[in-house]
């Protein structure tokens, strides 16, 4: 996989991934269209496949993809979206193979007889692309968009895409001291990949994932991105750190091949470790969550089974801190 970087952003291209929500990108800044002088095109891609992060654009719409002078764009049936090409910050581009007509395939083979279906998963199979794209929003808020290419346009686009390089972003915990605490607010730091090799998409998936499902927990107030710390109102109540200590990444097409015995081999599997602290300094719990997956969209899955376990703790962790607040204040009545 190549990587051409300034700062964390990562954009994924795949072939049939399904990603059961849309990630709301507030704040981002679009590019108007209407009355708008079109630049130069640098790139374009016409069977490009949104999966997640773009703004204004929900998951699994196939459109075309197209890199200006000013602007990454995509254009579906829906309509057009756009950010700033200056506020990429970076991109990856990479590959895998994965099975012909998906489940489809799979049944199909299991009809030919005298061990064809084997033979068959050997070549029934065949390449997509994957291009990751990170990009900052007008608050400073870290985001990333995925899409799946045909197979080789990845590495075309990666050709195009010349990122100015970014200075370093602060630290977003240290930045909130004087601020008022907005409660049951929380922050999603960057994670911690340094202890494994994870593909960009995985890491783009996953902390999209992480940020949309605690946005969608009702016990939650507003989820802060990494990197947002100085643009908004108040300090997150909460910081979730995550760290990842394990990753395999599965094959469908193996699995295939292996037949019955890849039901049980060749699957994606991933172990974070993840540590809720307040800003108080009180609290600090932590938890392991693991995940494994097989199946045509195991890469988003994965990541979404993280996001959704990671919800779950973080859910019991603010009702254990609700519970011995609330003890405190018993013992203790303010008088």
């Amino acid at each position: 996989m190549k990587y051409l970087s300034g700062a964390p952003l990562f954009l994924f291209l795949h072939a049939s991934l399904c990603v059961p929500h849309h990630l709301a990108a507030a704040s981002i800044q679009v590019v108007p269209q209407d009355h708008a002088v079109p630049a130069a095109i640098l790139w374009k891609s016409t069977s490009a496949e949104h999966v997640y992060g773009f703004p204004d654009m929900k998951p699994n719409k196939k459109g075309a993809l197209t890199l200006s002078a000013d602007a990454l764009t995509f254009s579906g049936k829906s309509g057009n979206t756009s950010i700033p090409r200056s506020s990429l910050t970076a991109v990856s581009a990479g590959n895998q193979r994965v099975e012909l007509w998906g489940m489809s395939g799979r049944i199909l083979r299991m009809t030919i007889p005298d061990g064809g279906g084997l033979a068959a998963a050997a070549i029934m199979h065949h390449r997509v692309d994957m291009l990751t794209v990170e990009y900052n929003d007008v608050r400073g808020g870290n985001h990333a968009a995925v899409f799946f290419l045909p197979a080789n346009e990845a590495e075309h686009a990666l050709q195009n895409f010349a990122l100015s390089p970014v200075p370093p972003r602060k630290v977003s915990e240290g930045v909130c001291q004087n601020a008022p605490v907005q409660p049951k607010s929380v922050l999603v730091s960057a994670p911690n990949w340094d202890h494994a090799e994870v593909p960009a998409a995985y890491r783009a998936l996953v902390y999209e994932h992480v940020v949309d499902r605690l946005r969608r927990t009702k016990e939650v107030g507003q989820v802060y991105r990494d990197g947002e710390g100085e643009s908004h109102d108040g300090c997150p109540q909460y910081i979730v750190h995550i760290s990842i200590s394990t990753f395999k990444q599965g094959s469908s097409v193996q699995r295939a091949f292996l037949g019955p015995v890849g039901m049980f081999v060749g699957t994606t599997q991933m172990k974070f470790d993840v540590t809720f602290t307040d800003a108080s300094g009180k609290l600090n719990t932590r938890e392991q969550i693991t995940a494994t997956m097989r199946g045509e969209s195991e890469s988003t899955n994965v990541a979404d089974h993280v996001a959704k376990s990671l919800a779950k703790h973080y859910t019991a962790v603010l009702k254990n801190a609700d519970k011995s607040n609330s003890a405190k204040n018993t013992v203790n009545p303010v008088t």
